[in-house]
Parts: C-alpha cells; sequence; structure tokens
C-alpha cells in the first residue's frame, strides 16, 4: 500500500495555498475528493492565465494532480446531505477559506461531530479563525508585507521586495498539511477529532526564526545586505562572476581555509580576516577584495574550481537552468502525467518522499468528473442520484 492510502480527506478548497498543501498527501496515496461549487465553475485555478483553456489549467494541473473532483453545492440541502454522507466515510475536512467562512458553511469540528466524532477539521485560513484579522482576505503577497519579510529582500536603498515564488502560501500548505496528519493520528488514537485552526500570518511570523528571537532578546534589527549576504557569516553570499554570479558559503571555518586555499591570493591570508569574528568586523575590507577577485573569471570556471575542493558554492540559475540541471533529472524531479486536452503534460514531483517506492502520479480531476466514484463510496443507487440532481445538489438543475 501507498503510505496514506487508508485516509480520505474532503478538501473544500480552491487556488494555491490549500491545493498545494493536499497535492503532496494525494500523491502519497491519499484519496482526496475535491468539492467544487458549481455556480461559479470550481476552483479559480481552472482559470488561471496564461495557459488556460476551458476549464482547464497548467496552473490546476500543478496543484491538484491525483485527486477528485466533485461538484457539490453545500448551500442546498441536497448537497449538505450529501456532503455530510462524505464526512462519514472520511478522516478529515480540509480547507482554505476566509477566517470566518468554515463557521458559516458549516465545516467545523463542532458542526460535524454528530456525524463523525473522529472527523479531523483542518482550516488553512489567511489571518485564522481568532484575533483582529480572522475576517480579512490573506494572500500571499500580503503577508509578506505584513510579516516583515518584504522589509529584509532586496537591495539595500532600494524598494521592498517579495519573493518570486508564492513562499507564504507554499510553506502555509505543508504546514496545514503537517496539522492534518497530525490530527489524523491523534483522532484514530484517541476517538476524538479536532479543529486545526492554521493561517497563512502564523506561517509567516513562524518563519522569522532566528532574527525573531534575537529581536525578542536583543533588540536585533535585521537589515537588508548587498548582494544577499548571510547577517553575520562572512563571506556567505552572491559575488558577481566574468558572465552572471555564483553563491559561495562559508559557514564553517574550514570553508574559509579552503577557500583561502583556491583564491591563492596572498591579501586574504592576512591575520584581520582569520576567524569568523574578524571577518565579520572587517568585512567591509574583504567583501570588496573577494568580489575583485570572482569578476576575473566565469562562473563555470570558479565552479570547476570550488566544487571539487568541497566549498558550499552553486550558480545563480534561471528557471529553465534549474529543471535541466543534472541533480534535477537524476533525483526524477520532472514527472508526468496524461491529459486529455493537453497530452503529456510535464511538472514537478513532490519533495516529500516516504520509503523507497516512488509516487504514482494521476492528472488533476476534471470538474465533476468523479460523481459516479463518490455515488460507489456513499452506496447511492441511481434513482438516488437523481433525486440529488433534481434538487440541486451538484447544481442548478437542468
Amino acid at each position: 500500500m501507498r503510505p496514506l492510502e487508508d485516509i480520505r480527506i474532503i478538501a473544500v478548497e480552491q487556488y494555491g495555498a490549500g491545493p498545494f498543501g493536499s497535492v503532496h498527501l494525494a500523491d502519497l496515496g491519499a484519496d482526496v475528493i475535491k468539492i467544487e461549487e458549481p455556480s461559479t465553475g470550481g476552483d479559480v485555478g481552472r482559470y488561471v492565465p496564461p495557459y488556460a483553456d476551458e476549464e482547464d489549467s497548467l496552473f490546476f494541473e500543478t496543484f491538484n494532480r491525483g485527486k477528485r473532483s466533485l461538484s457539490l453545492d453545500l448551500a442546498t440541502p441536497a448537497g449538505r446531505e450529501v456532503f455530510e454522507d462524505l464526512v462519514r466515510h472520511a478522516d478529515a475536512v480540509y480547507s482554505n477559506l476566509r477566517g470566518d467562512v468554515p463557521a458559516k458553511i458549516g465545516i467545523t469540528y463542532d458542526q460535524l461531530k454528530h456525524v463523525n466524532p473522529s472527523i479531523v477539521c483542518c482550516s488553512l485560513t489567511g489571518f485564522g479563525m481568532t484575533g483582529p484579522r480572522a475576517r480579512q482576505p490573506g494572500y500571499d503577497y500580503i503577508l509578506q508585507g505584513l510579516a516583515g519579510w518584504m522589509d529584509l529582500t532586496g537591495e539595500p536603498g532600494g524598494p521592498p521586495a517579495k519573493s518570486g515564488l508564492s513562499i507564504v502560501d507554499y510553506s502555509g500548505g505543508f504546514v496545514a498539511a503537517i496539522s492534518l496528519l497530525a490530527g489524523v493520528h491523534a483522532a484514530r488514537r484517541d476517538g476524538r477529532g479536532m479543529d486545526c485552526d492554521l493561517s497563512l500570518f502564523d506561517t509567516a511570523i513562524g518563519m522569522l526564526t532566528y532574527p525573531a528571537a534575537w529581536h525578542l532578546n536583543a533588540g536585533f534589527t535585521p537589515e537588508r545586505t548587498r548582494y544577499s549576504a548571510h547577517p553575520s557569516l562572512v563571506p556567505f553570499q552572491l559575488f558577481p562572476t566574468a558572465d552572471g554570479w555564483v553563491v559561495v558559503g562559508c559557514a564553517k571555518e574550514k570553508f574559509w581555509q579552503r577557500l583561502v586555499g583556491v583564491l591563492d591570493q596572498s591579501i586574504v591570508k592576512e591575520a584581520r580576516f582569520a576567524t569568523f569574528a574578524d571577518r565579520r568586523e572587517h568585512a567591509g575590507e574583504l567583501l570588496p577584495l573577494l568580489e575583485g577577485i570572482f569578476a576575473t573569471r566565469t562562473t563555470a570556471e570558479w565552479l570547476a574550481d570550488l566544487e571539487p575542493a568541497g566549498i558550499p558554492c552553486g550558480p545563480v540559475n534561471d528557471v529553465a537552468a534549474a529543471l535541466r540541471d543534472p541533480h534535477t533529472l537524476a533525483r526524477g524531479l520532472v514527472v508526468e502525467t496524461e491529459h486529455p486536452r493537453y497530452g503529456t503534460v510535464k511538472q514537478v514531483a513532490s519533495p516529500v518522499r516516504v520509503g523507497d517506492d516512488p509516487p504514482a502520479y494521476r492528472r488533476a480531476p476534471r470538474r465533476g468528473e468523479d460523481l459516479s466514484y463518490v455515488s460507489e463510496l456513499l452506496d447511492y443507487s441511481p434513482r438516488r442520484v437523481e433525486e440529488l440532481r433534481a434538487a440541486g445538489a451538484f447544481g442548478a438543475p437542468e
């Protein structure tokens, strides 16, 4: 069996953060049944340009492979009835909505425990279900600003900058997946489910890590650093080369000694640069010297000397170079699925690995295509399905 083959998740999710968390669970075998609101066309991720065609998009494929889709109108009594039948057969209800919405649509533990006392209700919201911002919509870009990330990012003197990727969304998805698995474990042990109140805000603040501890305990004020330099380890940063950039990091004294040997420059061997403390104190003198040295050769030429010496280093790749890197391919990080509209779709694999067996990848579902699967799961007769359809459970009756 695949690791999570015995877990069923009802996912009231859309767009990025929530689906990113559950896609890794689906890759590991969890039965993720995605609830899509029929009157609005389902998950908005289906329509994200530029690579979108009718209800299919490469964006949606990325976040929803391996899942099932059921068009279900939770606002109708018939739709609610189907939803509660699913809850009876599930381990978790997983959502990413605004903080006040889970209670409004009846998907918290207190609202579902009469149906299934062991159900785990995992809600990933922008700001959580409590606090002054609970009713506010939360998006990655806004969270990067609120949590101080943008103030830390970019060159000194430049404007605040966000990460090139939606890191708060993706990290929030991982946090939600971890919480869901912990909740299911506890529910199976104790026979009692629970709410998991998670938020992108909590995730972003939590990822401030040691700069936050330094500030809270010693008054440290983080500052941007030139060429993305580490705040305390010197050298550990970008260096311009003759044709691009290279990242070099001396996180241990032995790496500095190796770098000195590769550079073979008498000036960097001076006593004023001997230790971590010395190099930090004299960073204003050392870093211009290193920049001048690294600018004399190409990135490839430097890597040819730095890598064999065991010095932490790497090029600054663009996305295309990262995806064709030999290590990317050797680790099996580009996978393929077959899609009725797109044919063979290539995308990146889940980094989550459990055991030696590789995950089995399946394309994302077309909207509502798994009604027959759900009907069989819930033991609905054809007549019962038609009754529910006529009552608007799966959308407005035709």
